[in-house]
């Protein structure tokens, strides 16, 4: 069966970068199940649906996060990115495209999960969606920005979870990325070891 050139999706790219545990594979399990959904999702004509309360707050209060990030951040006359960005081997949409950098937005659940005091990005997977972002726009810097919102009403659950007797600056944490070449050559090694995996798995359907 023919299917699409495989191109990792900036969101997705850590799925590419899980070690194996065994030194005879190329691919990880993690990674493989990652490619067999791709396979998937294109042979049925569906996306895999994943549902949580997490994402659900992420995506109801995501215009909102982007528009306090641009005003906690002091970034004049920027705007939320609704460009798509494309390559040989990614593709991506950044929250916010500036001359120099690119950011993205995170909307944290709660305070609890809000990296208030880590000193670090708390998953690998956003410092390589923000490499990938990076190369795509020929950006040099990214921003990952965490942002603490009000608990929309219908994911309350009757319980009322407000910030907004909360100062600022402890609604908002920003982790600085510098863009290295040598991950998106990993990448890219990556993306051709998953193409390869894919037409092997598919050749005989």
């Amino acid at each position: 069966m023919q299917l699409p050139i495989f191109k990792a999706r900036a969101s997705a790219a850590g799925s590419l970068m899980v070690s194996p545990r065994s030194k005879t594979e190329t691919l990880s399990k993690t990674t493989q199940t990652y490619l067999q959904d791709w396979a998937k999702e294109h042979i049925y004509g569906i996306r895999k649906q994943i549902k949580s309360k997490y994402i659900d707050k992420g995506l109801t209060n995501e215009d909102y996060a982007i528009d306090q990030a641009i005003k906690m951040l002091d970034l004049p006359f920027v705007l939320k990115n609704v460009e798509s960005f494309e390559d040989d081997y990614f593709t991506g949409t950044p929250d916010i495209v500036t001359d120099t950098e690119v950011l993205d937005i995170k909307c944290s659940w709660d305070a609890f999960t809000f990296p208030l005091f880590a000193d670090e990005i708390p998953t690998d997977d956003y410092f390589y969606q923000l490499q990938v972002y990076m190369h795509l726009t020929g950006r040099k810097s990214a921003r990952l920005v965490y942002v603490l919102t009000d608990t929309p009403p219908e994911l309350q659950w009757g319980e009322i979870v407000s910030y907004q007797h909360v100062s600022e600056k402890f609604k908002i944490k920003t982790y600085t990325v510098e863009y290295q070449p040598e991950i998106i050559e990993q990448l890219q090694q990556r993306v051709l070891a998953a193409r390869e995996y894919i037409e092997k798995i598919t050749k005989t359907l």
